[in-house]
């Protein structure tokens, strides 16, 4: 039977060009790892340098935050039922509350005037 005849220069060209390829993909498989590491990189920078520039604020973490809150609405609480306490305190007493009610010297006052400059000294020669 008939075999078809292969050129060698046309099959060195066909594997030369597969080798191309090949190499190719290589190159492309490599930028595209490398610019993921780069990626990668970035942004583990710039996290470091946002966790440094939050701990320079001197900011607090939300637990300090919630403790100094629950504080807080404690002592409200604590000056409210103070405030009944003495209120009831005086009323037993028959005192009416200086805080309740405004001081009649406060509400006729004039506005203070200011005091007068002093006169400056003379400056010796």
């Amino acid at each position: 039977m008939f075999r078809q005849q292969v050129n060698p220069l046309e099959a060195m060209a066909v594997q030369s060009e597969k080798r191309i390829f090949d190499d190719l993909s290589k190159v492309i498989t490599g930028i595209a790892g490398t610019v993921a590491g780069m990626g990668r990189e970035a942004e583990a920078g710039i996290k470091d340098r946002a966790r440094e520039w939050v701990s320079g604020l001197e900011g607090v973490s939300r637990e300090e935050f919630d403790a100094v809150k629950a504080m807080a609405a404690t002592a409200r609480s604590e000056a409210d039922a103070l405030k009944l306490r003495v209120a009831a305190l005086e009323a037993a007493l028959g005192v009416k509350s200086a805080a309740a009610k405004p001081t009649a010297a406060k509400a006729n006052a004039a506005p203070k005037a200011k005091p007068a400059a002093k006169p400056r000294a003379a400056k010796a020669k």
